[in-house]
């Protein structure tokens, strides 16, 4: 499985298109992704003081047979590899979702049943 840390928007307008895409798909041809170790560090890095976070789960497998390609490639900075999946996700591939906020001390957790 792959995790995607969402804009609510974005989450709310791949519940009405049947796909999900963000800026980054936009910007830089794919969508950021992550492996579930990667997801704590991703949030604590780009997303502090956001309550208002969807984390999203991605089939893989899903993502395949559906056409869309997920290479995993080197990021300089985390000294680590990411997924990057280059297309719209379909909302067949998401295979759970929860609400993503950081406790009152700041730190974020993953959810209980992940």
């Amino acid at each position: 499985m792959l995790y995607r840390i969402a804009e609510p928007a974005d989450w709310q307008q791949a519940q009405q298109t049947g796909f999900f895409v963000s800026a980054d798909l936009a910007a830089e041809g794919f969508i950021h992704s992550s492996e579930r170790t990667q997801i704590l560090e991703t949030a604590r890095r780009y997303y502090a003081g956001r309550p208002d976070l969807v984390l999203l789960e991605w089939d893989e497998d899903a993502l395949t047979a559906a056409g869309v390609r997920v290479e995993r490639e080197w990021v300089e900075n985390r000294q680590e590899y990411f997924a990057h999946v280059f297309g719209p996700v379909p909302l067949a591939a998401v295979r759970r979702w929860w609400a993503f906020a950081p406790a009152a001390d700041g730190q974020f957790a993953l959810p209980a049943d992940l």
